[in-house]
């Protein structure tokens, strides 16, 4: 008597086998969103949420500390993410070879030359602003890079959810900046910090 456990699998279980191996083939190509935006969301939910304390809505602190603290905590927070997010890219972009591989390799290097072009333009202007303005230039500036680099990697994978994530990025940072410092701080700390860590995790439960 043949044992049923040598039986051939049925078409249903193949199908079910090969989407699994595709999915699978997938996350690893994507990346795990979890270190694209996850980093990036716990950054800008503290380092934002510190420098709203610091400026408040009406001008008057929460919290007594100097904007070059309130800054320097958002700059910091930001370096980390970006170190993060680009080992998810590192180990994304190992998976491949070729022309992907290539690609990967140099949108991380895209990350760190607009991170640093940010510290020279913003370090060169803001101290000939007011001392919110000031703050205010450094926080945008940095989300316009990146933001400019979420579209830019989305259109480099053909990702709708990375594109679009950058158009939020951007139209948050645009808002913020007409709104005033306070504003700034306080809209990029909800919806961009606590929006990335829901969005982390809701693509990664998603595959």
């Amino acid at each position: 008597m043949a044992d049923d456990s040598d039986a051939a699998p049925s078409p249903e279980e193949m199908l079910r086998l090969i989407e699994r191996q595709r999915a699978d083939t997938v996350r690893r190509l994507k990346g795990d969103p979890r270190l694209m935006y996850a980093p990036w969301g716990v950054a800008w939910l503290l380092g934002f949420g510190t420098l709203f304390l610091h400026y408040g809505l009406d001008g008057e602190p929460y919290l007594a500390i100097s904007q070059m603290q309130a800054v320097g905590v958002m700059l910091g927070l930001q370096v980390l993410a970006g170190g993060v997010a680009a080992y998810g890219i590192t180990r994304m972009s190992g998976q491949v070879r070729g022309d992907s591989s290539a690609r990967g390799m140099m949108y991380g290097y895209a990350w760190f030359a607009g991170m640093m072009l940010m510290v020279v333009v913003a370090s060169r202007m803001s101290p000939q602003l007011p001392p919110a303005e000031s703050g205010l230039l450094w926080a945008a500036v940095s989300m316009l890079v990146v933001g400019v680099l979420y579209m830019a990697g989305g259109a480099l994978w053909l990702d709708w959810s990375m594109f679009f994530v950058g158009v939020c990025v951007l139209a948050v940072n645009a808002v913020g900046v007409v709104l005033g410092a306070g504003w700034h701080a306080l809209l990029a700390a909800v919806f961009l910090g606590g929006g990335f860590v829901v969005v982390s995790f809701w693509l990664w439960r998603r595959g």
